[in-house]
Formats: structure tokens, C-alpha cells, sequence
């Protein structure tokens, strides 16, 4: 087991992750920027350095900057978390060369499974049913042209690096196709630094699903589950539980065996998530993309998987055998749900960093609050404007929606605007409450708020 672990991020998951590190009887090293000077991460880590002036780019992303505060704290590992550079390759490939481990997949991997063309193409080899879509990468407008007459509108256009929505464009018919190709492109360059882009169906109606993996060194990977989180806004998403009210016991044993079998095909190893989009209309599942990190919304498999999935990434890096970490093929516990509670008006969605004049969270049995927050806390405008993530757990659904409610009640942020307001209204709907929603839940949900 690692002696001394360094977290490569900031906020709840570095809170997450030193949590998951005390039970094993690690040590820990924060990093932070200095604008995350006075961040509980840095207070309840056993070290902390700082690594640069408040922007991302000269902090959370400066990977000299965070290799050197390994070197300098000693540390066998580092957990990369989540956002910044969980996902980025090279970085993970500079720890292996110097001689530390990255708490992830292995570089080639992430690289593989980032490449979101090529991600296609090797599930679709392994047996993933995926969604019609150009060959490759477009290059130019006519390529694009001729991949639309076999796939027919609408479409999607995504970019290869992409993520978070960025360089996504949903393209109706022919004569929006070249000003919306463009777009993407140039949203994708300024977001990824990669321009490249790639084509494939649109589905109107669809739920998007997730199914949460761990894998090992020797080559055992199980699954845990599905996520169902289509309650998004702008692909962000907002709602998230578990399990999928869609998904039936028969469906999630026959695609949880795809997805393993997909994923000891390419060799993964650590948590990941492989992501689908279902078509209720005709009972498809189609892969989309794949997460060669820990998620956001890994908590809701936490409480009904009954494995701690941070804790986990530790002891599979570390050489663990995943039967012996993780409880597999048992029937999920209950129902979970989790709320991204963000600094944003719950009405325009701007960002609202500034100073929490007061902060309680609630309790009870079944509720979890992951956060950094506190009374006093500054939300900084550098970084995500994720404040908490609220987790409920239920006997079953009805309960789960129940325990929400009451805690969103009870949760109280004040001094900035958070999204605990249009949180309550989601979870007050019906649509929502009889579990009848997909990905364009939140324009309907939207239009309604306005005329009411």
C-alpha cells in the first residue's frame, strides 16, 4: 500500500479523497492555488504546498508545478480526482516517469478512450452497440456532408478532446451544417486546443445511462451498476440517481456483461464509467463515450453498491484484486439521489461566487453531503461553481424522493445565489416523480417555470 498520496485537485474530491486515505492510513499532500489558500482541503490534508496564482492554468494545470511538489513531499502517488487533468494523458505518463504512480488507468488507455472517434470504434470492436456516425474525424464540409446522407438528420456534431458540451452542436438540417461545423470546431480549439470533430446520430427522446466499472491489474473488471443522468441543462448535468427507473434487472445483467467484457478487451484497469444513450421508443442502447476517472455523481453507486469507489481507485492502484474490493454481482440496495448544488442563480444560471455568510447542511438518516463549504468560505470565479453535492438514500425510490425533499429544506447557503431552489422544483415535479424524464427534460421543465 502507498505510504503518502498527493491529490491533484481542489474542493469536495480532494476532501473525498483524504477521507478515503485516513481509513487506509495514508498521508496526504494538498495542493492548492492561492486562491484555495484557506480551503478545508489544504487544513486537513497532513501537508500542503502551494503551486501557483489563482488561474487553472498556472495552478490545477501546471503540471511541472505539481510533479516538483511531489518530488519535494516524497509521494508514492497521485490522485488526480476529478475535472483538470484526471483525464490527461501525458500528465499520467510523466508520473509513471518519475517513478510515481498515477491513481488512474494506464496513459495509453486514457488516451485511447479520450479520443472520442477512436473510443467509438474500439467499443463498437469489443461488442458495444454504438450510434450511427461518421468514420472518423471531418475534416471538411463535404466530408461532413456525405457522413449526414448516411446517418440523416438531425445530428450531432461533437469534438474528439470534448466534454462539459464544449465543441457540441445539435444540427437540424442540411443548411445549418456548415455554420454549426464551424462553431464546434472553434469551440473545440479554444476548449481542448484540438479543433477536430466528428459526426454521429441525434437521438430527440433519449435517457442518458452510465454504468460505473473497476478494474484490476490482472485483468478482472466488474460493474456496479447504472446511473441514470439525464436531468442535464446545456449537458451539464444537474440530478443524478441510482438505479435507473428505466433500466430492468434483465437489461442491466445483459449490458453489464457487455461493458465487462468491453473493458477486459482493451485491458482497463481503476474506475471508470462507460456511457450510453437509451432510446425508450425502440428499448436501444447506444455507447457514447467513456470516463477514465472518478465522477461527479460517483456517490449515488457508493450507497447502493455498498463500496467506497475513492477508496477503491486507492487499493486497485496499489496492486488490489478487485473481487476482494469491490462487492459484484449483487442486487443494488435501495435507491440513491444526488443534487449538484452550484453558486449560480437558480433563475439565469449566473455564476454567483462570493463570500457563504451562513451554511448548514442537513441530516438525518439517508443524507449525505460531500463539500469543501463552510460559513465564511469564499466560492472563488476561477474554478467549477459546484458548492456540494446533496445524496440521499432510500428503501426504494418513493423514500429517496421523500428524504431529498426534506433536506433541500433544510439545506441553508446564504451570502450567494446557489441552485437549491430550481433543485426543490425538479424534485417536486411529476414528470420527474413518476420517473418519466430523458435528456430535454429541462428545456420542457424550463418553458414551464417561465409561464407559470
Amino acid at each position: 500500500m502507498f505510504r503518502k498520496i498527493l491529490i491533484a485537485n481542489r474542493g469536495e474530491i480532494a476532501l473525498r479523497i483524504i477521507c478515503a486515505c485516513k481509513e487506509l492510513d495514508i498521508k496526504t499532500v494538498a495542493v492548492y492555488s492561492e486562491a484555495d489558500r484557506l480551503s478545508l482541503h489544504t487544513r486537513f490534508a497532513d501537508e500542503a504546498i502551494c503551486i501557483g496564482p489563482p488561474r487553472a492554468s498556472d495552478s490545477y494545470l501546471n503540471i511541472p508545478q505539481i510533479i516538483s511538489a511531489a518530488e519535494v513531499t516524497g509521494v508514492d502517488a497521485i490522485h488526480p480526482g476529478y475535472g483538470f487533468l484526471a483525464e490527461n494523458a501525458n500528465f499520467a505518463e510523466v508520473c509513471e516517469t518519475s517513478g510515481i504512480t498515477f491513481i488512474g488507468p494506464r496513459p495509453n488507455i486514457i488516451q485511447l478512450m479520450g479520443e472520442k472517434d477512436r473510443a467509438r470504434q474500439e467499443m463498437a470492436k469489443a461488442g458495444l452497440p454504438v450510434l450511427p456516425g461518421s468514420a472518423g474525424v471531418v475534416r471538411s464540409d463535404s466530408e461532413a456532408r456525405e457522413a449526414a446522407v448516411t446517418i440523416n438528420y438531425p445530428l450531432m456534431i461533437k469534438a474528439v478532446a470534448g466534454g462539459g458540451g464544449r465543441g457540441m452542436r445539435i444540427v437540424w438540417e442540411e443548411s445549418e451544417l456548415s455554420s454549426l461545423l464551424a462553431t464546434a470546431r472553434n469551440e473545440s480549439q479554444q476548449a481542448f486546443g484540438n479543433s477536430d470533430v466528428y459526426i454521429e446520430k441525434y437521438l430527440t427522446k433519449p435517457r442518458h445511462i452510465e454504468f460505473q466499472i473497476l478494474g484490476d491489474q490482472q485483468g478482472k473488471v466488474i460493474h456496479l451498476g447504472e446511473r441514470d443522468c439525464s436531468i442535464q441543462r446545456r449537458h451539464q448535468k444537474m440530478v443524478e440517481e441510482s438505479p435507473s427507473p428505466a433500466v430492468t434487472e434483465q437489461i442491466r445483467q445483459q449490458l453489464g456483461d457487455q461493458v465487462v467484457a468491453a473493458m477486459e478487451a482493451i485491458g482497463y484497469s481503476n474506475a471508470g464509467t462507460i456511457e450510453f444513450l437509451y432510446d425508450e421508443d425502440d428499448g436501444s442502447f447506444y455507447f457514447i463515450e467513456m470516463n477514465t476517472r472518478i465522477q461527479v455523481e460517483h456517490p449515488v453507486t457508493e450507497m447502493v453498491a455498498g463500496t467506497d469507489l475513492v477508496k477503491a481507485q486507492v487499493q486497485l492502484a496499489a496492486g488490489g484484486r478487485v473481487e476482494s474490493i469491490a462487492q459484484s454481482r449483487q442486487r443494488l440496495r435501495g435507491h440513491a439521489i444526488e443534487c449538484r448544488i452550484v453558486a449560480e442563480d437558480p433563475e439565469t444560471f449566473r455564476p454567483s461566487a462570493g463570500r457563504i455568510s451562513a451554511f448548514h447542511m442537513p441530516g438525518g438518516t439517508g443524507v449525505r453531503v460531500d463539500t469543501a463549504a463552510y460559513a465564511e468560505a469564499v466560492i472563488p470565479p476561477y474554478y467549477d461553481s459546484l458548492i456540494a453535492k446533496l445524496i440521499v438514500h432510500g428503501r426504494d425510490r418513493r423514500e429517496a424522493l421523500g428524504r431529498m425533499g426534506r433536506a433541500l429544506e433544510m439545506f441553508v447557503v446564504e451570502g450567494i445565489d446557489t441552485s437549491i431552489p430550481i433543485h426543490q422544483k425538479i424534485i417536486a415535479d411529476p414528470d420527474f416523480r413518476a420517473g418519466r424524464y430523458d435528456t430535454r427534460f429541462m428545456e420542457r421543465f424550463l418553458r414551464q417555470q417561465v409561464t407559470v
